[in-house]
C-alpha cells in the first residue's frame, strides 16, 4: 500500500509557531496526534494514513521537530503541552475530537483527556498511558535537580555530527531501536544543519529533568475524570520491559482497555500500524 503524502500546516499560539502534518480531509473524524520524546510528526507517518475515514493533524509539539523552542532557560514541563493541544483543536474548530499518543506523546493524551473530559470523543494511547508517579515529599528535590540541570552547559548541549549518516546510525543503535525507513521519516523533520555538521533540532532542554512531577493521588484525579473510550497498545517488547507492574495499575480504570501486539517502543511506525488501524479506525470514527 502506498502511504499517502501528508500536508504541512502551521499554528500559532502563545507566541510560538507549531508545525504539524496533516492526514485525510476535513469532514473526517477529527484525531491529534501526539509524538513521543524527542520524536516528531512523522513518528505517525504508516498509521495515520491507514486510519479510514479519519482527519489526522499530527503536531511536532513544543521543542521537538520544526516547532519553536520554549524560551530562554526552562524545563519542558509535561503539564505546559496540555493548552497548546486545546489551541490547536480551537483552531481546527475542533469542539470534541479524537486524541491519539505514544510513548510521551500517550502521557499527555491521558493527562488530555482528563482535563477537558466533555471534548474527547475517544482516546488511543501506544505503548504509554500516565507519567510515573512520585511522592510528594520528592518535590524540593526534583526542583533542585530542574534548576542544576538547565544551567548545565552538558545537559543543554546536542551532540553535533559531521553527517547525517552518523545521526541515522545513532538512532539506529538507540535503546528504542527504529528501522532504518522509519530513522529516515524522523530525521527528515528532526536534523538541522549547524557549524561543524548537523545536529538535533529539537530542544536540548527536553533533556532535563521537569520542575515538578505528579503524585499517585494527581494521576488518579485525571484518568478518572476520562470519560471517553480508551484503547491502549501494548508491545511486548516496549512498555512491558520498563514497567512490570502496569497490568495491576490498569486493572483500577474499567474504561481502558487493552490490546498487546509483539514489536518494539516504535511499533506504530513498523509493519504493526496495520493492526493499531484496525484498533484505533473504529474507535474514532464511531462517534462521527
Amino acid at each position: 500500500m502506498a502511504l499517502a503524502t501528508p500536508k504541512e500546516r502551521t499554528f500559532t499560539y502563545n507566541e510560538m509557531t507549531f508545525h504539524a502534518l496533516e492526514w485525510g480531509e476535513p469532514g473526517g473524524a477529527p484525531v491529534l496526534a501526539l509524538h513521543g520524546w524527542l520524536d516528531n510528526a512523522a513518528s505517525f507517518y504508516r498509521l495515520a494514513p491507514r486510519l479510514e475515514g479519519c482527519h489526522v493533524i499530527a503536531l511536532d509539539m513544543a521543542g521537538h521537530g520544526r516547532s519553536d523552542h520554549r524560551p530562554g532557560i526552562r524545563p519542558y514541563n509535561i503539564l505546559d503541552d496540555i493548552s497548546e493541544i486545546y489551541a490547536v483543536a480551537d483552531q481546527m474548530g475542533w469542539q470534541q475530537f479524537n486524541v491519539m499518543g505514544h510513548s510521551r506523546g500517550a502521557i499527555m493524551t491521558t493527562l488530555t483527556a482528563g482535563t477537558f473530559p466533555e471534548r474527547i470523543l475517544a482516546v488511543g494511547l501506544i505503548d504509554g498511558l500516565w507519567p510515573p508517579a512520585v511522592q510528594a515529599s520528592d518535590a524540593p528535590a526534583q526542583l533542585a535537580q530542574s534548576i542544576e540541570d538547565n544551567q548545565n552547559p552538558k545537559k543543554v548541549r546536542f551532540k553535533v555530527y559531521d553527517s547525517v549518516e552518523q545521526m541515522k546510525t545513532a538512532l539506529l543503535n538507540s535503546k528504542w531501536r527504529y528501522s532504518s525507513e522509519s530513522a529516515d521519516a524522523l530525521l527528515a523533520r528532526g536534523v538541522k544543519p549547524v557549524e561543524g555538521g548537523y545536529t538535533w533540532s529539537s530542544s536540548p532542554h527536553l533533556r532535563t529533568a521537569s520542575a515538578f512531577k505528579l503524585t499517585e493521588t494527581h494521576i488518579e484525579a485525571f484518568v478518572k475524570r476520562i470519560t471517553a473510550p480508551v484503547r491502549l497498545i501494548i508491545a511486548k517488547e516496549g512498555l512491558t520491559t520498563a514497567f512490570a507492574d502496569y497490568q495491576e495499575d490498569i486493572a483500577q480504570f474499567n474504561n481502558i482497555q487493552v490490546t498487546v501486539l509483539p514489536g518494539g517502543h516504535h511499533l506504530h511506525m513498523e509493519e504493526q500500524a496495520l493492526k493499531i488501524a484496525d484498533v484505533f479506525t473504529p474507535l474514532f470514527t464511531e462517534g462521527k
